[in-house]
Formats: structure tokens, sequence, C-alpha cells
């Protein structure tokens, strides 16, 4: 075989198999499973390489080393921490760093925020406290990514706004100093957010020899698959492993690159291919002349601004895609409602379905799965990029987690204590759960009273079965008090759920969607107290208060691969178009939501950072135009049709509303495109 070889091709073209059987067959040579790095850009792309081992025809040994640039940094910083901890500044070499989660880098931020926001220098723009923290991440992460200092980053963003505004500039320099000072903080504690380990691995451990030798004493052979969303710094690596290795295998997906906002280098990773000896063009697998093919071939020239060719054969929707038309929202959904039940109905396993939209709102969610449930038809939801505070489960845990600590002297409304109950006890409704909780509930002290209390005709109207599991519930709350000093807040949450709320008569008990929800949130304050308080505390208390303030102020959550793990449940799949492409799964049939809505074009408003103008591609002198966003964004819109389409085997059902969610007339450039498309075979009032 070559030494190297580097792939590339669409989706669905065969790239991953390929790179899985590369590995299979070092293996059958007798290469040891330990001696190969396998490379992604997030876990969760990991995946195919994870469950190949579980084939029967897999060769015995060791697990294969996949991982992440990020995991590839935190070992070595594990392993090589003395080596470079005092050239790097920080203020205790000798003792050991913490790693922090995306959760407590949040955290640690935002002690620091307050002064700034108090000074009104984020008053000429519309940001949120959680935002300016969250994009301040965001910027050092850009930093470390790309290799550029603080410095670069605060040049790039004031050169790229030009004189437009002269609000922004300061605005971009209070960002850039609130990053300085949470560096600075980092290093006075030995505290490694990601950007720092990335930054630590990329500027000093890749120039220690003492590293290099262990490197190339441990790894061999390198298969780096899904280079297109990995970013720079990874390519700097590949080009300083590449000598030592006996083989190497890359793998690019041409179309892809959907992680850009994250820092992705599309075009930078492509260059790879001048290090290896064998090149290799690959095209979709199948008859090209399918009509997913032909569909994904004639949307590539509109999005790219060609004509379709009139006098070639035209495509028929009905082979390739259907279309429903409705003037409002509400209609739109139930259209797709019953298309889906029709489906499930003629056979098509629910697992084979994904409905897919620009953005996954808590209304539409909770109606798509509430209306495909009363149909008997499971469905499931991935939305990565929401805080906890926003999942159902979580809020109701955290409203409970106040009544079981009355000294904090945070009482909850009423609204939210009812919001709770009735997830949490199975039998009550709605109604009854907000009488319930207005009979016993008290705003002024945060305290419940007993249900033994109530009236005998409201008891009976609330139910006696709902009132013995509120009794439960409350008897169990009274009693942690007693052992809250020495409970942290993963061990209250841990043991509310288990203890009570998964147990049978409660609403959690077969509910596996919030079982995970709350599993992330015990990993979370798990992972709290771990790097805020590894030495324990003599009273829990306020350490969980700092926890529960810190989530109710829009801590965004980790990624936790349990989140991304859901493809062995046959149910419909309900997330966003990008989340959908993250997992690099195909179904049988997509459905796209409010196809006319804009937000399928536009980027993510974010006033103190810009992940076009923060890549290492991007000329550090050039003013950002309105003709490089209408590019990027048509770019964008490419790269998300296309991939969409090459993950779908039989059709695409598009659901189009003149009217959007919140009542305006929708005509977004994704309609545009699909109208072009349907032109030659559209009647009047088609689309």
């Amino acid at each position: 075989m070559n030494r190297s070889r580097f792939i590339e091709g669409p989706a669905g073209s065969g790239k991953t198999t390929a790179a899985i059987e590369h590995v299979h067959a070092l293996l059958r040579d007798g290469v040891p499973a330990e001696q190969i790095l396998i490379l992604v850009p997030a876990r969760s792309l990991g995946t195919p390489f994870q469950r190949a081992q579980a084939t029967p025809d897999w060769p015995p040994g060791a697990p294969l080393d996949v991982v992440t640039l990020g995991g590839l940094a935190r070992r070595g910083i594990e392993l090589f921490w003395p080596l470079i901890a005092r050239r790097a500044g920080f203020r205790d070499p000798l003792r050991e760093p913490r790693f922090l989660t995306l959760e407590t880098a949040q955290y640690y931020m935002n002690r620091l925020v307050a002064e700034q926001i108090r000074s009104g220098v984020y008053d000429s723009i519309s940001v949120r406290r959680s935002q300016i923290i969250r994009q301040t991440l965001d910027n050092l992460a850009k930093a470390a990514v790309n290799g550029f200092t603080l410095e670069e980053v605060e040049a790039r963003l004031i050169t790229a706004w030009g004189d437009r505004h002269s609000s922004r500039p300061p605005v971009y320099r209070a960002s850039v100093d609130l990053a300085r000072r949470f560096r600075a903080l980092c290093q006075e504690n030995n505290l490694l957010d990601f950007s720092y380990q990335i930054d630590l691995y990329a500027r000093h451990l890749l120039r220690e020899p003492q590293y290099r030798a262990w490197f190339a004493g441990q790894y061999r052979h390198l298969v780096a698959d899904n280079l297109e969303e990995n970013v720079p710094v990874v390519a700097d690596f590949i080009r300083w492993a590449w000598d030592a290795l006996d083989t190497a295998l890359l793998v690019y997906d041409r179309d892809a690159g959907y992680r850009v906002f994250l820092g992705a280098d599309p075009s930078g990773m492509a260059e790879l291919a001048d290090l290896c000896q064998e090149v290799e063009h690959r095209e979709p697998a199948g008859v090209s002349e399918t009509p997913l093919n032909a569909l994904s071939s004639t949307l590539a020239a509109l999005l790219d601004g060609a004509r379709v060719d009139e006098s070639e054969p035209s495509i028929e929707p009905g082979l390739a895609l259907s279309v429903q038309t409705h003037r409002f929202f509400p209609q739109m959904v139930d259209g797709v409602v019953d298309e889906i039940a029709a489906l499930v109905e003629a056979g098509t396993p629910p697992g084979e379905i994904a409905v897919l939209a620009p953005l996954l709102g808590d209304s539409l969610r909770f109606e798509l799965i509430d209306r495909l449930e009363e149909r008997g038809i499971r469905a499931v939801s991935h939305r990565p990029s929401r805080a906890l505070r926003d999942e159902p489960a979580a809020r109701a845990m955290l409203t409970l987690m106040t009544l079981a600590y009355p000294d904090w002297g945070i009482h909850p409304p009423v609204l939210d204590v009812a919001d709770a109950l009735q997830q949490v006890i199975e039998p009550l409704d709605p109604i009854r759960a907000w009488l319930l909780a207005q009979i016993v509930y008290r705003p002024g002290s945060g305290s419940l009273g007993s249900f033994d209390v109530i009236k005998p005709g409201m008891q009976e109207r609330i139910s006696y079965r709902s009132g013995e599991q509120y009794e439960r519930l409350r008897s169990w709350l009274l009693a942690f008090s007693e052992d809250a000093p020495t409970s942290p807040p993963d061990h209250f949450l841990s043991r509310l759920f288990g203890e009570v709320l998964s147990q049978p008569g409660f609403g959690f008990h077969a509910d596996l969607e919030a079982g995970r929800v709350i599993a992330e949130l015990v990993e979370s304050a798990r992972k709290f107290r771990q790097v805020l308080h590894p030495d324990g505390a003599d009273d829990w208390r306020e350490p969980t208060r700092e926890y529960y303030t810190l989530v109710q102020e829009g801590l965004l959550a980790a990624q936790y691969l349990s989140s991304w793990q859901m493809e062995q449940q046959d149910a419909v799949f309900l997330a966003p178009a990008y989340t959908f492409l993250m997992r690099n799964r195909v179904v049988d049939h997509q459905f796209w939501l409010d196809v006319g809505s804009s937000v399928w074009w536009e980027r993510l408003e974010q006033p103190l950072t810009h992940p076009y103008v923060l890549a290492r591609s991007y000329p550090a002198d050039q003013i950002w135009t309105d003709d490089l966003e209408f590019y990027a964004r048509r770019d964008a819109l490419r790269r998300l049709v296309l991939g969409l389409v090459r993950r779908c085997r039989e059709r695409v059902h598009l659901a189009v509303c003149n009217l959007g969610e919140s009542g305006y007339e929708q005509r977004g450039p994704l309609l545009q495109i699909i109208q072009r498309l349907l032109q030659p075979q559209a009647s009047e009032g088609d689309v």
C-alpha cells in the first residue's frame, strides 16, 4: 500500500468506509492498535470507528485510539506538564492543572464580566451577559485554533469592521480585554479551558524534543477523517507528525465544512493533499442518474449562480422531492405530521425519518413530538446549543432544588412549582398541577404544605393517587434538609432522581429523554464540584447555590456524547439542520420545515466575534463588506443543502408556509432556489 493517501469526495462516496477498511488491513498485517491514531474533529464523528470494532470480523486486541485534537492536547499536557508549565508562565508550575469544561470556564469568566457590564461599554449593542461570556470564549478559541495572539484577534475585528460605526471598536477591545483577564486568572490558578489547552499544545508542547520522541514512539499510523471540519492547527499538527509516520490516510469531504463557525478551515485542509503520494477522487456510490443525485447536481448549479439547462431532461419533482404548501405555520406542522404518519403506516421505520428546521424552537419541538405521539409515533430531538435551563426536565429539577434549600431565600413563582409538579408526578395534568401548587405552595416562605390538610373535595379533584406521590416527594425534600450541608449539588440531583423521580408513579420513571437530560445535569454538577471545589467543602449549601445561579443565568451546556448517540432508537429524529449534518447520518426521508424562512440563509448574529474574519485564510487587513457576507451566506447554504440531499436515500419533503411562525410572509433564498428548480414543471400556485 502507498505510505500516504488522500481520499476526497462528497458524502455518500464511501470515504469513511475506506478509512475503516484501511485500519482493518493494518490490524490484519499485525500493526498494534495502540500505534494507530484516528483523528476526528468531534468525538461524535468517531462513532463509525467505534462501531466497527464491535463487528465479528474485527481483529481482537486493544481498542482503537479515536481522539480529537483537544483530547490529544489534554493527554500531552497531563504527561508533560512540568516540562512546559514554567515556560508558559503559570504561577505554580509544580501544582497539577485543572481542566475546565465549557461550563466551568463560563463560571470563571462570569466572575470577571460584571465590572465591564457596569461600566456601560456594551451599551451600544444588544447583548446579554451570557452572550458576552460565550463570544469572548469563542474569541479565545478562534485565537487558539488559528495560532493567533489576542492582539491579532483585536486588530482583525477592528480592521474588518472599518469605519461604519465608531462604537464597535471599544466593544471588541472590551471583549479581548476580558479574554486577557480570564487568561491571567487561568495562569494564576493553573486552570486550562479548551482554548488554553490547544494554545499550550501548539505553541509549547509540539516544540519540545521530548514530546516529539514520545509521539514518534507511540504512533506510527495516522487516519484523519472529516478533515474539512477540522481547524488550522490540525493541519499544523499533521505536518509536524508527518515524517515520523509509517502510513497516513487523510479523508476529506469536498462539499462539507459545516463547522466554519467553530473555526473549521476546509480550504486549508484541502492543501494537505500535496503531502500525499496518492490522491483519490471519489463520486457518490450507485448510479449517477438517480433522482436524488440529479437533484443534488442541479441544486449545486443553482446555488453556484448557474442556469439550469432546460434542454436536458428535467427532474420530476415527485421522484426526488415533494412539496406541500400551506398558508399558516400550524397548517404546515399538521401537514408534516400527516405525511410522516402515512409513511409509517406504509412501512417506513420511524428511525428512517428526520425532521429538520433551520432552528428548532421549544414550541415547534413540542408540537411535533406531541402530535406524532398522538399518532403512536415516537420522536426524539437533539439541540446541542441549548442552555441547561432550557430543558424542561432540568428546569423542574432546579425548581425542586430551591424548595430543598429554603435558607437560600430563593422562592420560585407558583407557575414554576406547578410546572415542576406536573412533570414529576405522573398522574397530574397541567390544570390539577396548578390547583395543587396554588393550595400547598407558600411563595412567601418557599415551603410546601401537606396534601392531608386540603379539603376532601379538592383532594378528590386532584386525586388521591397524585396526592400520595406528592407527599412522597415533599417528605423527601424535607428529610434532605438535614443532609444539605454534606451533599454536593451532583449528589442532590442524583439522589432526587434515583430515589424518587425515577420510581414508578413519577413522571420520569419511563421517560428516557428526561433521564438523559438529568444525567447530563448531574455530570455538569459533578464537574463543577471537581473543578471549583476539588478539596471538598465544609458546607455544600453555598457551592450548590453557586451552581444553581450559574445554570439559571444561561449556562451553555458542554457537549455530552450521550446526546449524539440516539441512532439506535427507532424514532423520528427532530433537529436543527446543521446538527443533523454533524451526526453524519443517512435516512430514507427528510422533511425540511419552513423552507421559505430566511433563517436557512442567515448567519447567527455575534456582535463580539466573527467566524470568517477570525480565520487564518482571511486577509488581516481586509474590511468585511456586504458582498463578502452575501458570498459567505451563499456558500454556507450550498454546503448545507448539498449535505442534506446527499444524506437522504429516497425523498426530500419540503414544507412551505406563506406566513411564518411570527406571521410574516416567507420568501427566503432557499425557497427561491427551489422555485427555480421546479419552474419547468411548476404550475401557478404550486410553490
